[in-house]
């Protein structure tokens, strides 16, 4: 804990510190990965003038031929960060899983989306939380009997583990060495490892 409060400590002096850059921090990973949780965590102290958080959610039909228009309209102001509880990314991994997406739709999505990210003027920062199918396994079944967390286990995450390994295959298509890929079947473990390489990259900046 106290190693955890460091950490939250430096991040909330190194977002004061921003100057004229906005921040994109993006987490994905499996269903039950974390991700939500970690938003919670590492957020709990700072100036809620300095940050956003942005919930992913299945989109509608007109967001869906917009995409990524719809997401630059979801960047940070300048001297700000925000968190994504899933992003962008959503597109080439949930919706391909999902079939949300057409098959041009997603790969139009793989062709064009590292020039759009470039064309940001932002700073992003992406992690994939990382769980393997007997963690998760685990915490669907948790899930499904907590009178804390019950209200959100859905038919998706019924259906996660019978798609572990195709979502293996959909990771490995969008994931590459821009992200950080961080072992989350000990949540606390990853939240502190997490928290460690946000600041030092923002200490970067």
């Amino acid at each position: 804990m106290k190693d955890l409060r460091k950490e939250q400590a430096r991040l909330n002096f190194n977002i004061e510190r921003l100057h004229h850059k906005g921040v994109c921090v993006v987490l994905e990973g499996r269903d039950t990965a974390g991700k939500s949780s970690t938003i919670r965590e590492i957020t709990h102290f700072l100036n809620p003038a300095k940050y956003s958080v942005h919930l992913s959610k299945k989109p509608s039909k007109s967001t869906m031929k917009k995409w990524l228009s719809y997401w630059s309209r979801r960047m940070p102001a300048r001297d700000q960060i925000v968190f994504y509880d899933r992003s962008w990314y959503s597109r080439g991994m949930v919706q391909r899983l999902n079939n949300w997406c057409s098959e041009i739709q997603y790969n139009n999505f793989l062709e064009g989306h590292k020039n759009w990210e470039e064309s940001r003027n932002v700073i992003m920062i992406k992690f994939w939380l990382s769980i393997n199918e007997k963690e998760q396994r685990t915490r669907i079944e948790n899930r499904k009997i907590s009178p804390l967390t019950y209200w959100k286990f859905s038919e998706n995450d019924e259906n996660a583990l019978s798609y572990y390994d195709r979502m293996t295959l959909l990771k490995e298509r969008v994931i590459d060495g821009d992200w950080n890929v961080i072992d989350y079947n000990n949540k606390d473990t990853g939240i502190l490892t997490l928290l460690k390489i946000l600041n030092d990259r923002i200490e970067k900046i």
